[in-house]
Protein backbone atom coordinates (compact mmCIF):
# COMPACT_ATOMS: atom_id res chain seq x y z
CA UNK A 1 0.00 0.00 0.00
CA UNK A 2 1.31 3.28 -1.13
CA UNK A 3 -0.07 6.48 0.67
CA UNK A 4 0.84 9.65 0.20
CA UNK A 5 2.76 12.35 3.13
CA UNK A 6 1.47 16.19 3.66
CA UNK A 7 4.11 17.16 1.21
CA UNK A 8 2.85 15.13 -1.40
CA UNK A 9 5.75 12.36 -1.44
CA UNK A 10 5.26 9.15 -1.49
CA UNK A 11 5.93 6.29 2.15
CA UNK A 12 5.46 2.58 1.87
CA UNK A 13 3.43 1.33 4.86
CA UNK A 14 4.14 -2.30 4.31
CA UNK A 15 2.16 -3.14 7.63
CA UNK A 16 -1.61 -2.18 7.40
CA UNK A 17 -2.45 0.11 10.23
CA UNK A 18 1.28 1.05 11.01
CA UNK A 19 0.50 4.58 9.45
CA UNK A 20 0.18 6.11 13.22
CA UNK A 21 2.80 3.97 14.96
CA UNK A 22 4.99 5.26 12.28
CA UNK A 23 4.18 8.96 12.25
CA UNK A 24 4.69 9.12 16.17
CA UNK A 25 7.83 6.99 15.62
CA UNK A 26 8.59 9.88 13.49
CA UNK A 27 7.69 12.10 16.20
CA UNK A 28 9.74 10.90 18.76
CA UNK A 29 13.39 10.50 16.73
CA UNK A 30 12.85 14.15 16.23
CA UNK A 31 12.34 15.01 20.14
CA UNK A 32 15.61 13.12 20.49
CA UNK A 33 17.40 14.56 17.94
CA UNK A 34 16.22 18.67 19.47
CA UNK A 35 14.17 18.78 16.12
CA UNK A 36 10.56 20.88 16.48
CA UNK A 37 9.21 18.06 13.73
CA UNK A 38 5.31 18.87 13.81
CA UNK A 39 4.58 16.90 10.85
CA UNK A 40 7.77 19.48 9.32
CA UNK A 41 5.44 21.19 6.05
CA UNK A 42 8.63 22.08 5.12
CA UNK A 43 9.84 23.56 8.82
CA UNK A 44 13.00 20.67 8.39
CA UNK A 45 16.10 21.12 5.99
CA UNK A 46 16.88 17.88 3.70
CA UNK A 47 19.76 17.14 6.29
CA UNK A 48 17.45 17.43 9.34
CA UNK A 49 15.09 15.22 7.90
CA UNK A 50 17.83 12.52 6.85
CA UNK A 51 19.01 12.62 10.16
CA UNK A 52 15.46 11.83 11.52
CA UNK A 53 15.18 8.65 8.52
CA UNK A 54 18.54 7.75 9.42
CA UNK A 55 18.38 7.47 13.43
CA UNK A 56 14.85 5.86 12.56
CA UNK A 57 16.56 3.04 10.68
CA UNK A 58 19.63 2.54 12.67
CA UNK A 59 16.56 2.40 15.67
CA UNK A 60 14.81 -0.66 13.60
CA UNK A 61 17.66 -2.70 12.87
CA UNK A 62 19.07 -2.74 16.31
CA UNK A 63 15.45 -3.54 17.37
CA UNK A 64 15.73 -6.68 15.11
CA UNK A 65 18.96 -7.48 15.61
CA UNK A 66 18.41 -7.81 19.58
CA UNK A 67 15.33 -10.39 19.23
CA UNK A 68 17.36 -11.88 16.38
CA UNK A 69 19.88 -12.87 19.21
CA UNK A 70 18.21 -12.84 22.11
CA UNK A 71 20.49 -9.86 23.41
CA UNK A 72 18.79 -6.79 25.09
CA UNK A 73 18.29 -3.82 23.23
CA UNK A 74 20.53 -0.66 24.46
CA UNK A 75 19.56 2.85 23.18
CA UNK A 76 22.74 4.26 24.62
CA UNK A 77 24.24 1.60 21.76
CA UNK A 78 21.64 3.51 18.67
CA UNK A 79 22.70 6.91 19.93
CA UNK A 80 26.41 6.91 20.70
CA UNK A 81 27.65 6.97 17.45
CA UNK A 82 24.91 9.32 16.03
CA UNK A 83 25.27 13.03 15.32
CA UNK A 84 23.87 15.77 16.69
CA UNK A 85 22.01 18.45 14.23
Amino acid sequence: MVTQNRSGGRNRILVPGAEQAMEKFKYEVANELGLDYNGDLGNLTSRQNGYVGGLMVKKMIADYQSKASGQPYSEQNVMQNQTQV
